[in-house]
């Protein structure tokens, strides 16, 4: 079943998801931590070399804000495909929607994270995330074509 568990597990586990994009696209490294688990946090995504897998909420952290370094103009969403919550434990499948900058390449990836995620002194946080680029566009801009707004 595409969404089961309590109700009251699946809505805190929404907002973690809402948390962990909002933080991505005002590049919020406190906030993005804030979304991790403490112990055994695992965050794969293989397509960047750079990043690969890395385990461990720190070095995780660390590889974050490293990379966002070289991003302008993030915007990321995510959506739920599923969220199977049962006690402390809930796996999640969650699509996402993301347009940067890189240089003069303007990057629109879409895909999908399947995670695992852990109930710690009643909150909800990602223990593993794998991500599974489905689609990405690229564009070339001048400097000047660029417009961002707060």
């Amino acid at each position: 079943m595409a969404f089961s568990g309590p109700l009251e597990d699946r809505v805190a586990i929404r907002e973690l998801m809402d948390t962990y994009a909002d933080a991505v696209s005002r590049t919020d490294a406190a906030a993005w931590a804030g979304c991790w688990a403490e112990e055994g946090a695992l965050w794969s995504i293989t397509f960047y070399p750079e990043i690969g897998t890395i385990e461990g909420k720190a070095k995780i952290v660390a590889a974050w804000i490293e990379a966002m370094k070289t991003f302008t103009g993030d915007n990321f969403v995510m959506t739920p495909g599923s969220i199977e919550a049962d006690g402390d434990r809930a796996k999640v499948t969650a699509w996402t929607s993301e347009a940067y900058d890189v240089g003069e390449t303007i990057f629109r990836d879409r895909g999908y994270y399947e995670d695992v995620c852990v109930k710690v002194d009643g909150r909800w946080f990602f223990k593993e995330r794998v991500f599974y680029l489905r689609h990405r566009q690229t564009f070339a801009v001048k400097h000047e074509d660029r417009q961002f707004t707060h």
